[in-house]
């Protein structure tokens, strides 16, 4: 992964702004520390900041021009298959100067022009300006891996990794109300929004082209959910699964730099890591743990796997005074309010690990495909007439008097029934988004000062939830595919990583898995109580026994007690005593009251967002 950042200049005006771009390229710097370059051309200017993974010599080095210096390519991100696609190059006559998959990737698109999109494999943003006539394309990945945010005004066009980077080239700053609206709900802001009015994000499978003043932007890759072919038991879908997930994590080790596996303990990363065990040797995995936190702490599941595998394995086991010493550190990084709260520890792994690679594989993707979330089952069971749905209708309101947490398994269950009932009166695609947000939407509306115009705000939410229109779950998964993955999964994990300098790949995340798993019924996935049953049958005599049949946790952190301990006082004050003024004060002290109740409920994830609003708004606005 990389740091890449283009402007292009409509006017006198803009131009004046190109001189900007090296100190664009310095904020990418913890993006690419290895080296740092610009290239200017008449009205265009191209940055980038490398991070060293495929053929580290000076010859990869970015922005990267072809033999005959008419295309230059800024490039974030890796192509798995570039060694096959070289081939096909050679014999066409192209001769490469690197060993490098940038290189490739430039050629291949003056042989193919956007018909290369579907020819490649991996996660990527790149931008391509053509001397001739003077045109830039831009492209994003098919599911939003790497990310990319423009912004546009009547001076200058600008592109970038990171929103922090496109700063410098924004007339003014203004929040967009309907993009706050939506975070407070959600705790991360889906596409094409930002909170910034006018910077957009460029959604996955889509890609820009700019010539002259005209810009379009077009979708190539349409992921649908398709029908299965009838003589496809579940026991041939499994063998096919095995065959696809080899093939993704074998072509996802490439690396001349030290490459090791992240190992939460859960099924996801460890079928990863016991793949990638079988293709390489000398594995080397990494956990966390919470060592003052043992309902939090999933290290003894990691170790199981390391065993098994016979992985070279490290475990950080962190005290809360670890995380709490890099709280502001995370909260400084994000360019935009983001708060899932499993930020935290994804960014203190990060740092750790990068101390020994450069390249890390992943699970990521695997629950937004197969059902892995307790809102899929949860989805599958409010479909069925059945007595539980009648029982918890009646249960609504006992449950709503019990305590409600995420710090214990009872008052976790609580909480998830309590929300169960309350969305299970709701249309599909009301309880949906029901069941995605964090916070309700009325409290939402409340919370900020600035009203939003609804028509607005249902324009851009429709989209979100356009492919739900059944109870077939491989909707509910479309959706979460197109929102919650690449908003807030691949989001967390790109922001956290590379704000240490390390590559995260993620295996589960090839177009062929996506495009298979999207094909499966959705009976093959969950019932109602088991969750990814085809990907648990299909590897349960790989893995450890004991990773079956317990409760999942996520990558979650201890919010109520830091809130009612160690982090009281900034929560006092954020809250209470010194909110930021476009908060309402009034719905601040009653999130603060129930925070401090015996039955919190969510209360915990909506004061992780307050602050981390209230700390990027500060940053940025006052």
């Amino acid at each position: 992964m990389c740091g890449i950042i283009g402007i292009k200049a409509f006017n006198s005006e803009g131009k004046h702004l190109l001189s900007h771009i090296d100190k664009a390229v310095s904020l990418l710097h913890h993006r690419g520390p290895d080296s740092q370059a610009v290239f200017n051309y008449e009205n265009i200017a191209l940055g980038h900041a490398r991070l060293a993974v495929i053929d580290t010599s000076s010859t990869a080095d970015q922005p990267m021009h072809d033999a005959t210096g008419q295309y230059t390519i800024v490039f974030n991100g890796e192509i798995y298959n570039y060694k096959e696609c070289r081939q096909i190059l050679e014999n066409k006559g192209y001769t490469f100067k690197s060993d490098s998959d940038t290189e490739v990737l430039l050629n291949l698109y003056i042989h193919e022009g956007k018909e290369c999109l579907n020819r490649i494999n991996g996660c990527f943003a790149f931008a391509i300006q053509h001397k001739k006539d003077n045109s830039l394309f831009i492209a994003r990945d098919r599911f939003g891996i790497n990310p990319l945010v423009f912004y546009r005004n009547k001076n200058v066009f600008a592109f970038a990794s990171e929103i922090k980077a496109i700063l410098p080239f924004v007339s003014s700053k203004e929040i967009d109300s309907e993009a706050l609206y939506t975070f407070f709900q959600l705790n991360y802001i889906p596409g094409p929004k930002t909170i910034f009015k006018g910077i957009t994000k460029l959604l996955p499978g889509h890609y820009i082209e700019i010539k002259g003043h005209e810009l379009s932007i077009r979708q190539y890759y349409f992921l649908e959910k398709k029908t299965t072919p009838g003589d496809l038991s579940f026991e041939n879908a499994g063998i096919k699964l095995m065959e696809l997930l080899h093939e993704a994590v074998k072509s996802r080790l490439i690396s001349d730099v030290p490459l090791g596996s992240f190992l939460s303990g859960g099924i996801d990363s460890s079928l990863i890591a016991g793949i990638a065990s079988q293709h390489t040797t000398n594995l080397n995995t990494f956990s966390i743990g919470f060592k003052d936190e043992p309902f939090f702490d999933e290290t003894h599941y990691a170790n199981l796997v390391a065993k098994r595998f016979n992985t070279k394995h490290t475990v950080f086991s962190l005290s809360n005074k670890d995380l709490f010493e890099h709280i502001f550190d995370i909260l400084d990084h994000f360019d935009e309010p983001f708060a899932d709260s499993s930020a935290i520890p994804v960014y203190i792994l990060s740092k750790h690990a990068q101390k020994n690679m450069t390249v890390a594989l992943s699970g990521d993707g695997a629950d937004e495909m197969f059902a892995g979330y307790n809102k899929h089952a949860a989805h599958f069971q409010a479909s069925q007439k059945s007595l539980t749905n009648s029982a918890i209708k009646r249960l609504a309101k006992i449950s709503n008097r019990l305590p409600q947490s995420r710090n214990s398994n009872f008052s976790n269950k609580i909480r998830q029934i309590s929300r169960y009932a309350q969305g299970i009166h709701l249309s599909q695609k009301e309880r949906y988004w029901k069941w995605c947000s964090v916070m309700d939407d009325v409290m939402a509306s409340e919370i900020i000062h600035n009203k939003i115009d609804k028509q607005t705000y249902n324009d851009f939410r429709q989209p979100l939830i356009s492919a739900i229109n059944s109870d077939d779950i491989n909707e509910i998964l479309l959706s979460d595919l197109n929102m919650v993955l690449p908003y807030d999964m691949l989001m967390k994990v790109d922001l956290m990583s590379m704000a240490h300098s390390l590559e995260v790949r993620t295996p589960f995340l090839d177009h062929r898995i996506v495009e298979f798993a999207m094909s499966l019924p959705g009976e093959f996935k969950t019932n109602g109580k088991a969750k990814k049953m085809i990907l648990h049958e299909t590897f349960r005599e790989f893995l450890p026994k004991e990773l079956y049949n317990r409760p999942k946790h996520g990558f979650e952190v201890p919010l109520l007690k830091w809130f009612r301990n160690e982090l009281q006082t900034l929560v006092k004050s954020t809250l209470i005593e010194n909110p930021v003024s476009i908060l309402n004060k009034d719905v601040l002290n009653k999130l603060y009251k129930k925070l401090n109740s015996s039955n919190p409920g969510d209360s915990t994830a909506n004061i992780w967002a307050v602050l981390t609003f209230s700390h990027w708004y500060r940053k940025y606005f006052e």
